[in-house]
């Protein structure tokens, strides 16, 4: 009899994991997130400035054709705390982007034959959109909109874990019972598992000015780590700061500490 109903609990409770792990499928509940660690986390944590350099290449190369970086303009390329471009090289990188111009002298905003008129960028512009507004964005793409990439590190649950996680997911094989969206791709890092987004990166992606080896990992850590300092250029001074008033006021507590000892000496 117990026999009986210890089997009896047992495939009760088969069935009931079996329909939740169906259910997860079905719904297509999110990975746990790699366990990828960065330079710039913790509390002393820095900016490698050599996997700054290289995952701006990877947005310059890669990224910009889909997403927009506007919060970020050229000059901070070359501030401290960020990749540190010279001048010379952040003023190159900006006069290769097209920047809406102001109008002409006769009042003209468009050419002759409808184009908008644009100019070089300088180092006071910011990034410029692939896309001159989100329809146009979202008729390229089948309706969806790719996002901005100033604050995307700050802005996802997970941070520079999920970003890294989400590049570096595609190109597995869908669990049994899970169908892909036409038009989209599998990732088990993105929720609901159907990305618009197709694999942005691969082994060789790009040619690293530098001769790092282009994996896919290194371009995953690269870009996480530009896209984490474009999200909070100045991250390196506030921990500094931090820090020093962390010891400011542990000496002043040590000289406030003394100063009492020594007024209520003979108090007692």
């Amino acid at each position: 009899m117990r026999t009986a109903l210890r089997l009896g609990l047992s495939l009760a409770f088969a069935a009931v994991f079996a329909g939740s792990a169906m259910a997860a499928v079905a719904m297509g509940e999110q990975y746990p997130l790699k366990n990828a660690s960065f330079s710039f986390e913790g509390p002393f944590g820095t900016y490698d400035r050599a996997a700054l350099q290289r995952g701006f290449q990877i947005y310059n190369e890669v990224c910009k054709n889909c997403h927009s970086l506007n919060r970020v303009s050229f000059t901070s390329l070359t501030e401290p705390g960020g990749p540190e471009f010279s001048e010379a090289e952040a003023k190159a990188i900006a006069a290769s982007y097209q920047i809406p111009a102001d109008p002409n002298k006769q009042g003209q905003l468009y050419d002759d034959k409808g184009s908008r008129l644009t100019r070089p960028g300088i180092l006071a512009d910011r990034f410029p959109p692939p896309y001159p507004n989100e329809e146009a964005a979202r008729a390229t793409f089948n309706g969806a909109l790719p996002p901005d990439l100033s604050v995307i590190v700050k802005a996802r649950d997970g941070g520079p874990q999920y970003i890294y996680s989400l590049l570096t997911g595609f190109g597995q094989t869908p669990p049994k019972g899970f169908t892909v969206v036409d038009g989209k791709y599998f990732n088990p890092y993105f929720p609901s598992w159907n990305i618009s987004m197709p694999p942005p990166l691969a082994d060789g992606a790009v040619t690293y000015t530098d001769g790092t080896k282009a994996t896919l990992d290194q371009e995953a850590r690269d870009v996480v780590t530009f896209l984490a300092w474009a999200g909070e250029p100045k991250m390196e001074q506030r921990k500094r700061l931090g820090f020093e008033v962390l010891v400011f006021l542990t000496v002043l507590a040590g000289l406030l500490y003394l100063s009492y000892r020594r007024v209520w000496k003979d108090a007692h």
